[in-house]
């Protein structure tokens, strides 16, 4: 019986890879750019796309100050509930995570970047691996599991939400914050070759330097913002050469890093600068304590300002996510994961970490166990994740897409009745 199911899921993920790609498409081909943040429009035409497909599409639209306050203009929540088995055994719950928000498309590229264009048997386009693509691995996974009309029993849940690219907490925080889900699994959104276990947290700050403009002819007369914000920027980079001492024992996981990605500041060529305010991208490994970290380089910070008269500092933390780690009970879907991406893509299939930081934190954090998933090569640089000429190979999306079905199949057929 078992053996039989997995024919079918295969030949029907076979048979409807054109509509699985058409369907990829249409949500490269809607923008959802974040900045700014204004996903309402593409929430809308995936939900229309889902009931294409035959799925019940709940929209929950997040409050529009909350949308601003999370630094977004709109977000709607979309939320798919497939029940297996008896009506009164819904559990397990297992929740399939991907984000439709996608990074500014940027310069240089050589498709439009809206295009969804096919080369080679690649997809190019924005979003189209970080993660439209899991849109379509997660809704064809539960396709083809509906469609081997196999004995289950338990609810898979499809979450697609609009705010990975700010930090989460209007999508899947929001989701479980408002008891709109209670999962007890979570798979999300990742790459097809390696099941990911572990990520990097990342800490965001914003430094403030405010002094006293003044002429430029009496320089003396004023407080140099700029110069206090120089031996600041110092500080911190002499800091982040330490870290290349700190090494983290999970495989695919190497330093913590330290980028300052925003700098703004000064008046006028012929005016001593009054303010400078930058932000800083600090990423966390698992090993470390995320307040230690934001305590350290508050420290650094407000040492290196405090030698320079007339200066005041501020620092604001603007997003803390905290690194992603596994919690117990999640061995068996990972297990799951390992076992069928082997034998879909006839090669050993790793768990590792990645550097990078995602959603499937705050399903750990809310304790539900999850691991990271999807349809995509073997890294970012590979897929030219968040870069021009973003891609994705299209045999990965069936095989990811196949991957994650015989999972869902595993761990519900193995769920008591």
């Amino acid at each position: 019986m078992s053996q039989d199911i997995r024919h079918r899921i295969h030949n029907f993920i076979a048979a409807r890879h054109d509509d699985q790609c058409a369907f990829l498409a249409a949500l490269v081909e809607t923008p959802s750019d974040n900045p700014p943040g204004d996903c309402a429009a593409h929430a809308v035409r995936a939900a229309e796309l889902l009931e294409d497909l035959g799925f019940t599409v709940e929209r929950h639209a997040v409050p529009q100050k909350l949308a601003r306050d999370n630094g977004m203009i709109s977000a709607i929540n979309l939320v798919v509930r497939q029940r297996f088995g008896a009506a009164a055994s819904p559990s397990p719950v297992i929740a399939l995570n991907a984000h439709g928000d996608v990074v500014p498309p940027g310069e240089g590229w050589t498709v439009d970047p809206y295009g969804a264009v096919i080369r080679d048997g690649m997809m190019y386009g924005r979003g189209v691996a970080v993660s439209k693509s899991d849109f379509a691995t997660y809704s064809f996974a539960l396709l083809a599991l509906i469609d081997s009309g196999a004995p289950l029993a338990g609810t898979v849940e499809l979450h697609f939400t609009y705010d990975e690219e700010a930090g989460g907490a209007i999508g899947p925080q929001w989701l479980l914050d408002e008891g709109i889900t209670a999962p007890d699994y979570a798979l999300s959104a990742g790459f097809s070759y390696g099941v990911v276990t572990h990520h990097n947290g990342c800490l965001h700050l914003e430094v403030k330097l405010t002094g006293k403009s003044a002429h430029a002819a009496r320089p003396d007369t004023g407080h140099d913002a700029l110069e206090a914000a120089t031996a600041v920027l110092a500080a911190l980079y002499g800091e982040r050469k330490t870290y290349a001492g700190i090494h983290s024992q999970i495989e695919g996981i190497e330093t913590p890093s330290l980028v300052i990605g925003l700098i703004e500041g000064g008046i006028n060529t012929n005016v001593v600068p009054d303010g400078v305010r930058f932000r800083l991208d600090r990423r966390i490994i698992p090993e470390e304590d995320p307040a230690a970290v934001e305590a350290r380089l508050r420290t650094v910070i407000e040492e290196a300002a405090a030698g320079h008269d007339g200066i005041t500092c501020r620092v604001r933390r603007i997003m803390l996510a905290v690194p992603f780690v596994p919690i117990p009970g999640g061995e068996a879907m990972v297990k799951a994961l390992l076992r069928n991406a082997e034998a879909v893509l006839g090669e050993p299939i790793a768990a590792h970490g990645v550097p990078l930081y995602t959603d499937a934190r705050l399903y750990t954090n809310a304790g539900v166990p999850t691991a990271i998933y999807g349809a995509g090569p073997r890294s970012l640089l590979d897929a030219n994740a968040h870069r021009a000429d973003e891609r994705l190979k299209l045999d990965d999306l069936a095989a990811a897409t196949e991957v994650v079905a015989l999972t869902l199949f595993d761990l519900l057929h193995d769920a008591p009745p």
